[in-house]
């Protein structure tokens, strides 16, 4: 056996394939695209599904790939054992329909076992396959020679997700030797049994039946494979270390970790599993940014955000009390840069996404721990060892804590988490999210007689606004129709048309079809299933026949959407030159009123960055660039460093949109033929609208100038009223701030004196109840700070005292308690005092032991609760 680096391993994977005429894939970020049904890319075979369902058909049935993957289902494990990881890499061949069980069977012991590959002693190899699967014990028998010993049936070597393709698999396992495992007499040291001698190191998927909706298997039409290899487990064996942290893509990262925290790895099994953690969860944390996912409170980021502040934690077990991780990432990148050049390329921004998580997290880590540990005691001394949900979900909502972390922290306080009782909570707070949210319904074209219209329509909108056209097919209610009448709204297709179809963010044009009999207005154009333009139209006069008729789109409207397209293109290339090169589109809106912007940037973006973008936008206009578009096969587009936009899916063949040497973009859109067109661009609003999302809205030409116009007018109305020229309008404000500032002071003041007679004048309402103290009094008081400001002087002036104070502002009651200091922590506690008093006058409130605040709404009941005090102090 060869010793290799887990570079090589990889690469001698994908050579062997090569060589057995596989086309390699290249490995898919781990953020899915357009596949909801997964959080991240989980395995090899997760980014080929188009193929083996049979949506897309691939140039080569024989496929190879190295893929990354994020698997989150036991992060606990994590560390503990020797081969549990959050990141891996799955090397697999697939056949999408050719070769089978034979050629898979003897592929993979000619790659491991060939000393040209790997090399390994073949007596040290066993497989397993299902108890059923004749032919694979067949083949591996009588055709490999692997001995009949070590060729085990197991029940569970049956591949099965539920519905859909499945069938036998047929595991390899490399016997790792006496040191790993010699008891005779376990029961499980087996190949496939839970033990550490005999590991598995590849699995070969038959994909050979369809698993029905009624639980019958039948034949699939064709038969696939589907292998998987993991890398990690691979570089363990290969490179004879106990575990896959001791190979050469886990040691570097520990190495460094050891340096910062002047700790050694193997010296104790907490610092060890520390170690181990750190190791795993920087490379996840680092990968996954760099594929656009940023750390957050839901979804994706959640598991982010879980995995850095889980690293944290163990961290603390080393001694490192600062963010740390970040540190780790130049590693990360190094060890991987051989086939994953990303990490390196984007460094500085995965650097300063993982600090800054981390920064927060500390800011908030002890704080959040005081909370649990006074929980904690709490429920203790009332004989509970049960954190409750409510209080697991402030520690996840205000303090950043997954419930996971509070659950480890729980544990070793020898406490469980009342989970039903976070779920609640949680639910709440989706709740609300979801009434804030706004439901938008699409228009539905996708009909069964939509799908099988084949005819081709031409769009010829690029160069046209006004053209004859005849009309192929009207559909009405999803049917087919000859005509339709003044009133009806109806779906056509035109044999070409100059309106252009809602498509990467612009919308549809609007217009009018019109000949001597009919006159339509266009409410809205879609794509059809077949890539027509599908009219959605109002038939305002006469009667609409499969005729010839002029189809004019609204001038003016393309023409302010167009020039805002054109500035959408400038804007994406500012941010990015402004921001940093990490900035991707996440979503746009191109009309005739506005254009809207949403991109991924991980922080608020400074009213300085925003008048550079702005600046830089319009500079570009005012220096009248062409725009030019072009067609080019997608690699050359590629090639070129044209930009793909956000969910947008590409042919063979695309449109290059180019604006001089400045930006350079992958569009269908629309466009102005020079910058200068735009004639003037000005932002309106930035805001966050998700986590690590933000968004631009902008206004250009006509609807910039009167945004401009609207705030010339409010600056002048402003001037009026203060009796000052628009220019001197700063100096004016600023003089009226000083002066109100004096006047504040002043009815401070005066305030602070009036409050002082009237707490002299209610001293003759104290009583003394025992040997307190008691003050219960109606007050005039303006607001909650004069009542406070009340509260201090009498507390001042009263010892061993109880004082209550209410006030009424129209119909709002105010009320103030407080326990002066001999008093404080005893008996006499202010916030159930105020609670009291509130709840009989129609209100809640509470507070400290020795000050409180509350409201209510009954004012005609304040005398009545102001006297049920002295009962009360009895």
């Amino acid at each position: 056996m060869k010793n290799l680096k887990a570079e090589e391993i990889r690469q001698l994977y994908l050579d062997f394939f090569k060589e057995k005429g596989h086309d390699q894939e290249p490995s898919a970020p781990l953020v899915p695209f357009e596949d909801p049904s997964l959080l991240w890319i989980n395995s090899g075979v997760a980014t080929l599904k188009k193929y083996f369902d049979g949506r897309v058909i691939p140039k080569n049935p024989r496929i190879v790939n190295a893929q990354k993957s994020i698997r989150t289902n036991d992060i606990e494990n994590v560390g503990v054992t020797a081969r549990h990881h959050t990141f891996f890499e799955m090397l697999g061949n697939f056949s999408i329909g050719e070769y089978f069980k034979k050629e898979a069977i003897h592929w993979a012991w000619e790659f491991l076992t060939d000393p040209k590959w790997i090399g390994f002693d073949p007596e040290l190899l066993s497989v397993t396959v299902h108890p059923e699967d004749e032919e694979a014990y067949g083949i591996w028998l009588n055709e490999v020679g692997v001995p009949a010993e070590r060729i085990i049936r197991l029940e569970g070597n049956f591949w099965d997700i539920g519905e859909g393709p499945s069938g036998p698999n047929s595991e390899i396992f490399y016997d790792r030797g006496e040191s790993y495992g010699s008891d005779l007499n376990d029961p499980e040291l087996y190949p496939g049994g839970e033990n550490d001698r005999y590991l598995e190191i590849w699995n070969l998927v038959f994909s050979q039946f369809n698993h029905n909706a009624d639980h019958t298997y039948t034949p699939l039409p064709k038969q696939n494979i589907d292998t998987g290899m993991g890398l990690e487990r691979m570089a363990c064996v290969v490179q004879d270390v106990p575990t896959n942290f001791d190979t050469d893509l886990f040691m570097p990262i520990i190495r460094k970790t050891e340096e910062i925290s002047g700790k050694q790895y193997g010296e104790d099994k907490d610092s060890d599993l520390a170690f181990k953690v750190i190791a795993d969860h920087v490379r996840t944390v680092a990968f996954a940014i760099g594929d656009g996912a940023l750390p957050s409170n839901e979804g994706r980021g959640y598991v982010l955000r879980r995995l850095l502040r889980r690293a944290v934690r163990y961290a603390k077990k080393l001694g490192i009390e600062k963010p740390f991780m970040f540190q780790l990432v130049p590693i990360v990148g190094d060890i991987m840069k051989a086939f994953y050049p990303e990490v390196n390329e984007k460094e500085d921004f995965i650097v300063r996404v993982m600090k800054l998580e981390e920064e927060r997290f500390h800011e908030t880590l002890n704080e959040g721990l005081a909370i649990l540990s006074n929980v904690t005691d709490k429920q203790k001394a009332a004989g509970s060892n049960e954190i409750p949900g409510e209080e697991a979900f402030r520690l996840y909502d205000t303090y950043g804590f997954p419930i996971e972390l509070t659950e480890e922290y729980a544990e070793e306080a020898g406490m469980t988490i009342d989970h039903p009782g976070f779920e609640q909570a949680m639910m709440a707070q989706r709740e609300r999210a979801r009434s804030a949210r706004q439901n938008v319904n699409s228009m539905q074209t996708q009909s069964e007689v939509l799908g099988n219209i084949k005819e081709p329509s031409e769009f010829i909108g690029y160069t046209d606004t006004v053209a004859e056209a005849n009309v192929l097919f009207i559909i009405k209610d999803g049917e087919l129709v000859e005509h339709a009448q003044e009133g009806e709204e109806v779906q056509v297709i035109l044999d070409r048309t100059p309106f252009y179809a809602e498509s990467g963010g612009q919308i549809a044009d609007h217009g009018i079809l019109r000949n001597d009999l009919v006159q339509a207005f266009v409410l809205d154009v879609k794509k059809a299933p077949n890539g027509q333009n599908i009219h959605s139209i109002r038939i305002d006069s006469g009667e609409l026949t499969k005729s010839a008729v002029e189809a004019k789109v609204d001038i003016e409207e393309r023409s302010h959407t167009v020039k805002n397209h054109t500035a959408t293109h400038l804007l994406h290339q500012a941010l990015k030159d402004v921001l940093g090169s990490h900035v991707n589109q996440a979503g746009s809106y191109v009309g005739p009123d506005r254009l809207r912007f949403d991109f991924s940037h991980f922080g608020q973006v400074t009213a300085e960055e925003l008048e550079q973008i702005e600046k830089i936008v319009n500079n570009k206009i005012w220096d009248s660039i062409a725009v030019a578009t072009g067609y080019h096969n997608l690699q050359e587009a590629k090639d070129m460093g044209a930009m793909a936009l956000f969910g947008e899916k590409y042919g063979d063949v695309v449109r290059v949109v180019e604006i001089g040497g400045y930006s350079l973009e992958l569009c269908g859109g629309v466009h102005v033929g020079n910058t200068a067109e735009i004639g003037l661009f000005k932002l309106v609003s930035e805001s966050g609208i998700g986590a690590g999302i933000r968004r631009i809205e902008a206004l250009t030409g006509k609807g910039a100038y009167e945004n401009l116009k609207n705030t010339e007018r409010t600056l002048e109305e402003a001037a009026s009223l203060l009796k000052a020229n628009p220019k001197d309008l700063v100096q004016k404000v600023q003089t009226f701030m000083a002066d109100q500032k004096a006047l504040q002071r002043e009815n401070e003041s005066l305030m602070a004196k009036i409050s002082n007679a009237q707490s002299a004048g209610i001293l003759d309402a104290v009583k003394t109840v025992g040997d307190v103290q008691v003050l219960s009094a109606r007050v005039e008081a303006k607001d909650n700070n004069q009542l406070r400001q009340m509260m201090d002087d009498l507390k001042l002036k009263l010892e061993n005292a109880v004082i209550v104070l209410g006030a009424v502002d129209g119909e709002k009651v105010m009320l103030a308690a407080g326990v002066t200091k001999e008093l404080a922590g005893g008996n006499y506690h202010a916030g159930q005092i105020v609670k009291h008093v509130a709840e009989l006058c129609g209100g809640k409130g509470g507070g400290r032991p020795d000050m409180a605040m509350a409201g209510a709404k009954e004012p005609g009941k304040l005398d009545e609760a102001l006297e049920s005090v002295y009962d009360l102090v009895k």
